[in-house]
């Protein structure tokens, strides 16, 4: 048996995590603190693991041509982490989790409303005999409420939390953002969440209950568009890529593909006149400040959109960066991984995967760069229970033979 290399110098060394999530939200709360130096074991059903294990394809390529029972889906949000497989559903399993919390700070799951507690897993059943524990509960919409025992997915979120009423074209119909932005953003909440609880345990000796939803975290990343509503009173409309409170600021055609301006004032507004030929419209008593160019934004696009194919997307990018005006080129994926900002800030990077074709995995990098304690990539997303025997074995001192027993019982 081959250990694990769970040592870490980052910020989170010393904390372990018993993930019992699966899908996105849960586990993308996982991989970040993992990343940040937890040690993250994984929970998941003998034989079945991690739903997202067979959403595909794609599937990363073993070494011998076929498919890895690991779709791209579960690579994206399950690296540092060490899969065990246990099931809890039997009150074996329920003894094995327990011991398990012994040795762990924080516990997650994603069940739905009352999922665990029928195994006597619920918060209320662990935190006399762990009282130190925190214990993070992701839901479609939250433990209390009206919808509270309704499954959630990442789609109904964004529907319900008024998302997908902003994004889209003005005359189409309402368009879901293109990842799963809602899981995404509960998992980032719950990391947070997770980490605030630490904190207070460390000056309390008390750990708490954690409860999260998708439906309240896309309500709340409405922003400046939710405060727009409570502030007027009007409905926010689909403006395609236009911003709400700021114009110019889209996307538009290049001789070549497409740019995304973005003229956050007025001097901004009157370099990016200048350099498209069009002076005039800067001094026009019209456009000449921003509140004026949104109560004429219909006017004023047409114009622009007129001039911008005139010139190809990096002449446009090259003009404007040199009048420090904001702006950007939509990159596919292609041109986004080829970008040397993106290549130099290591947001791909490849991580030794034996059983894959040309020994590696590539993953997306983590973001977060802190200058003492980085992020750091040590384990590549597991295969499914391919820790189990190096976690009962050093964490609950299980035999060979205990843990041989237990697999042929179907246990683990």
């Amino acid at each position: 048996m081959t250990s694990s290399d769970t040592s870490s110098t980052g910020p989170l060394a010393g904390i372990r995590i018993l993930d019992m999530t699966r899908i996105l939200a849960g586990p993308t709360c996982g991989q970040l603190l993992g990343d940040l130096g937890a040690d993250v074991i994984k929970i998941e059903r003998p034989g079945v693991g991690d739903d997202t294990r067979r959403w595909g394809p794609p599937f990363l390529t073993a070494a011998d041509g076929g498919d890895l029972d690991e779709s791209a889906y579960y690579l994206s949000v399950n690296r540092n982490k060490r899969s065990v497989t246990i099931d809890f559903s039997r009150p074996e399993g329920v003894a094995l989790i327990k011991k398990l919390l012994k040795h762990c700070d924080v516990m997650a799951h994603n069940m739905k409303v009352g999922g665990l507690e029928k195994f006597g897993l619920g918060y209320d059943d662990l935190k006399d005999e762990f009282p130190e524990l925190v214990y993070c509960h992701i839901t479609g919409f939250g433990e209390t409420g009206p919808y509270a025992k309704r499954p959630g997915y990442d789609a109904l979120a964004q529907a319900m939390g008024g998302i997908m009423s902003l994004t889209g074209d003005p005359d189409g119909e309402p368009v879901r953002v293109g990842v799963g932005i809602s899981d995404i953003m509960c998992g980032m909440y719950a990391s947070t969440a997770i980490l605030a609880a630490l904190r207070h345990r460390d000056k309390t000796g008390k750990g708490q209950a954690i409860d999260l939803g998708l439906l309240d975290t896309t309500v709340a990343w409405t922003a400046n568009e939710g405060l727009n509503y409570f502030t007027s009173g009007e409905l926010p409309k689909r403006r395609g890529n236009q911003h709400a409170n700021i114009v110019p600021y889209q996307v538009f055609p290049t001789k070549d593909g497409y740019f995304y301006l973005a003229a956050g004032n007025d001097g901004q507004y009157q370099r990016f006149c200048e350099f498209a030929g069009v002076p005039e419209l800067a001094t026009d008593p019209r456009f000449d400040t921003n509140p004026k160019r949104l109560v004429n934004r219909e006017e004023l696009i047409p114009l622009i959109q007129a001039v911008t194919p005139n010139k190809t997307t990096q002449e446009w990018i090259d003009g404007l960066e040199a009048r420090t005006v904001p702006a950007a080129p939509v990159y596919n994926l292609e041109q986004t991984f080829e970008d040397p900002q993106i290549q130099h800030r290591e947001m791909k990077i490849e991580m030794d995967q034996p059983l894959a074709e040309g020994g590696k995995v590539a993953l997306l990098g983590n973001p977060i760069k802190l200058s003492d304690t980085p992020v750091t990539y040590r384990m590549p997303p597991p295969t499914l229970g391919q820790h189990t025997d190096e976690v009962l074995a050093d964490l609950l001192d299980l035999s060979d033979e205990d843990r041989a027993k237990m697999r042929d019982d179907g246990l683990i």
